[in-house]
Parts: structure tokens; C-alpha cells; sequence
């Protein structure tokens, strides 16, 4: 059975009961974002103080770089709440799929309004995950036999940024 943990004093942790599936994956949707996390930095950590230019730079010729990145991520988040709730293609902020190509030169405001798509698109996948229950997570999904428990897992994107940018 799962438990939660709440913080004690100076690093202690106290049982407090068992805790809805739901609620751990909401946890782990927090903590792959923007909440501290056990495997070192989240998504929105890997990003903080990136410059264009970084953004921009290719770790070699055939490589997405951190800004083609952000974008894939915020548009998977979009797919997986878009999934959930049953919404209609196409409401996506660009247009494409998957991989959208960089420009050659950006800016600091291009490099922002990336990582504020990325953040509205992660709000709006947690919202929608919120709104589940522990029995929706057996649900059939798509045209395959994909549960919806079974798309949530560790962010890829965070490693990958986390690579190009040490690189």
C-alpha cells in the first residue's frame, strides 16, 4: 500500500495514512517539473538561466537543441492532457507535431515565451490529472491497449536538457 510522508523536524518523516494513487502521481508530475526532486534537477531547474544562445546550440548536426526540446515537451504534455480529457487535435500553440524547428537567432522574450508555453501546458496536464480518480488509471486509452496509468513516468526531457547544457 502507498504511503505519504510528511516532513518532521530536521529531516524525519511521519507516516500520515495511505495515499491515493492519484496523489503520488501528482506528486511525481510536481516533483519531474518544478518541485524538488530526489534525482536532482527538474524540468523548470535544467532551464533556469539558459540564454538563447544556449538554447540555440546543437550538440551535433542531427541533435535537437534544449529550445527544440522545451517546445517537444510542452507539446506531449499537450497530447497526454489532451488524451485524458478527450479533447480534439489542434489546439496546440504552434503548429506542427512533436519536433518543431528552431529559429536560426532568439531572443530573450522567444526563449521566455518557450518555457511559458511549456509551464501553461504542464499546469493545464496537471489539472486535468487532478481532476482523476484512482479507478481512471486502468482506463483504455487511444486505439491501443495504453492505460492512462501507463503514459506516466520520468521526464526524458529533463535529462536530455540536462546533458546539452553540461555538455
Amino acid at each position: 500500500m502507498l504511503m505519504t510522508r510528511r516532513a518532521e523536524n530536521a529531516g524525519t518523516a511521519r507516516t500520515t495514512g495511505p495515499a491515493s494513487v492519484v496523489a503520488v502521481l501528482l506528486a511525481l508530475i510536481d516533483e519531474g517539473f518544478d518541485r524538488r526532486s530526489w534525482h536532482g534537477t527538474n524540468l523548470r531547474g535544467a532551464l533556469r538561466g539558459m540564454t538563447p544562445a544556449r538554447a540555440l546550440w546543437r550538440p551535433g548536426r542531427t541533435r535537437h537543441n534544449i529550445g527544440e526540446l522545451v517546445t517537444h515537451a510542452a507539446c506531449w504534455k499537450y497530447t497526454v492532457r489532451r488524451r485524458l480529457t478527450g479533447e480534439k487535435r489542434g489546439s496546440f500553440a504552434l503548429p506542427g507535431s512533436n519536433f518543431f524547428p528552431a529559429p536560426r537567432t532568439a531572443t530573450q522574450t522567444d526563449r521566455r515565451d518557450n518555457v511559458a508555453l511549456l509551464t501553461r501546458e504542464h499546469r493545464r496536464l496537471r489539472d486535468a490529472a487532478e481532476r482523476l480518480e484512482d479507478r481512471d488509471l486502468a482506463r483504455p486509452v487511444g486505439r491501443g491497449q495504453d492505460t492512462i496509468g501507463g503514459w506516466f513516468g520520468a521526464s526524458p526531457p529533463t535529462t536530455c536538457i540536462t546533458r546539452v547544457r553540461s555538455s
